[in-house]
């Protein structure tokens, strides 16, 4: 505990709670989709699962930090004058997640423009089970899990203590998480413009996990370096089109 009493500790807690907050609203925004799908009943209980589990899943990668780590290394490499590139463990599950991402927003966004959602299938509403919502929040879970952990790792390196302080800032921004993560998505539910909105949004977050992955396999095309995208710029352009819509909202009112 000493090494968390200084003031480049503290201040390190502070920031990477922060960001781990700001890095919780790509699960928000997912679990908040799937836990559209399941019963009414079921919705506040597969939310709060599915932050719950997005902490065990960020500690459990923090207690095996060096099986994490292993992950980096080179297990399959192309090298010639077309493509050059070294996939590794953690790229190949960033990749996953961002393909799985551009799937499932895509999907439910033509569901919401088409409004197939609303269609029944043998006589009953088109909902998941319990069982089939948490499925699919434990997988992104994971891969937002990797690039959470990746950025407290690129934020903490070198610092004494790191990983208490990983720690802690982890389970504090998924308690905050989980207090505001209900009204998040009762407000978003109740805005059909703001759910394709928020769709929009895990599309870009999508094609951002795909670049990192990209990135961090080193990929190589016609002598051109894929590099990952900042992820200030992703944020900024949400938090713009967060502040128009909701200067649409205030209009449309009036």
């Amino acid at each position: 505990m000493e090494a968390l009493m200084n003031t480049e500790a503290l201040s390190a807690l502070l920031t990477l709670t922060f960001l781990e907050i700001v890095l919780g609203i790509d699960n928000i925004l997912f679990i908040s989709v799937v836990a559209n799908k399941v019963d009414a009943h079921q919705r506040k209980k597969a939310t709060q699962w599915g932050l719950l589990l997005a902490m065990l899943l960020r500690l459990g990668l923090l207690m095996g930090i060096s099986v994490f780590l292993q992950m980096q290394q080179t297990f399959f490499a192309v090298d010639n004058q077309f493509l050059s590139v070294a996939l590794n463990g953690q790229s190949i599950i960033l990749a996953i997640g961002g393909i799985f991402l551009l799937y499932k927003s895509t999907k439910e966004i033509y569901e919401k423009v088409e409004g197939h959602s609303q269609h029944l299938i043998n006589g009953q509403k088109n909902t998941y089970s319990f069982n089939r919502a948490l499925v699919q929040i434990i997988a992104i879970n994971l891969v937002f899990s990797f690039d959470s952990i990746l950025t407290a790792i690129g934020m903490t390196n070198g610092l004494t203590g790191a990983l208490p302080i990983m720690a802690i800032a982890v389970i504090v921004s998924v308690v905050i998480m989980m207090i505001f993560a209900k009204p998040v998505g009762e407000f978003i539910n109740e805005h059909p413009s703001l759910q394709v909105l928020g769709l929009s949004f895990l599309l870009l977050i999508g094609f951002m996990l795909l670049a990192e992955a990209a990135h961090l396999s080193h990929l190589v095309i016609w002598d051109q370096a894929v590099g990952a995208v900042p992820k200030g710029y992703l944020y900024f352009a949400i938090a713009f089109s967060l502040g128009v819509e909701f200067l649409n909202m205030k209009v449309r009112k009036r």
